[in-house]
């Protein structure tokens, strides 16, 4: 049964409260995390403190929603960061362009209401040398007397294929496919059905393949790949950072942006970088922004 975009007793006539409890139900059955959800619900809701109460959602206005706005970073006496001014916008942005969309108000008020954006620093990321030299310098545990394919099996994987640390944290022998009928893949799962659109296949390069049978003959995992704990792994990956000679500390970060970055530099469509590193539409907003500057783009 399709379910209404918009309930049916929800009219231009209704009051904020009502809607605001149908936009709910909305997000839920469009799959988004419980954590998205309530972040939206609790920005929206503040209009609720500032309107009248018997204002309808027909009679709100660009200008009621700009007071809202000026209101918010002045008036209120609490605390707004830009970036929390920010995200309160796109939320306000998000709930009446549900509304609109779905033919429930003629007019969206909060269509050119001005977003701000609060951009946070730029990450780090590896330049081509520092690329190649911690490779180079994980490689070299798998030539010792000792042979270690660790390290490199671990930062390999997250310079291809970009994943976060608790992406790599849940990692199961079962998710990695090395006989695919269309080659090596990852299967990045989520225990938590909330979590299930960011679920994804990420191709593995075969040089990778080769290291991680090396690993799994050496360490024996029995469950998850990297039977560790963050901590672990986090030194592991500034070990090798040192042994390459950086200036910087390598991360699942630094791991993760320097994957885009060579992702766009080398032609891949957005949309598949943004689908590879499992983030929603909204996010991908910051996120490409900041690799087209990290790119040398733009300010």
């Amino acid at each position: 049964m399709t379910k209404t975009p918009v309930p049916a007793h929800i009219t231009a006539k209704s009051l904020l409260p009502a809607t605001i409890a149908g936009w709910e139900m909305y997000l839920l059955d469009q799959g988004r995390s419980p954590n998205t959800v309530k972040a939206f619900l609790s920005d929206v809701r503040l209009l609720t403190q500032f309107l009248p109460p018997d204002q309808s959602i027909g009679a709100i206005t660009t200008d009621d929603l700009n007071r809202f706005f000026e209101w918010m970073e002045k008036g209120r006496g609490v605390a707004c960061s830009p970036k929390t001014l920010s995200r309160r916008i796109t939320s306000v942005k998000s709930f009446f362009r549900w509304l609109h969309q779905y033919g429930t108000l003629t007019l969206d008020p909060a269509e050119k209401v001005v977003q701000r954006s609060a951009i946070s620093p730029l990450p780090q990321v590896l330049t081509d040398e520092e690329y190649e030299a911690v490779l180079l310098a994980a490689d070299r545990h798998r030539r010792e007397k000792k042979p270690d394919a660790r390290p490199y099996t671990l930062a390999a994987l997250l310079l291809s294929t970009g994943i976060k640390k608790s992406e790599c944290l849940g990692i199961h022998i079962n998710h990695i496919e090395l006989d695919g009928n269309d080659g090596p893949y990852l299967f990045v799962r989520y225990a938590s059905p909330a979590n299930r659109y960011k679920e994804r296949k990420i191709e593995l390069d075969e040089d990778w393949v080769a290291s991680y049978n090396e690993y799994l003959t050496q360490y024996q995992p029995v469950d998850q790949a990297f039977p560790w704990s963050p901590r672990r792994l986090e030194y592991l990956l500034e070990d090798i950072g040192e042994e390459a000679g950086l200036t910087k500390h390598l991360s699942f970060d630094m791991c993760r942006w320097t994957c885009a970055l060579r992702d766009y530099q080398g032609g891949v469509e957005p949309d598949r970088i943004r689908q590879k590193l499992g983030v929603s539409k909204i996010q991908w907003r910051e996120l490409f922004i900041k690799l087209k500057q990290l790119n040398g783009e733009g300010k």
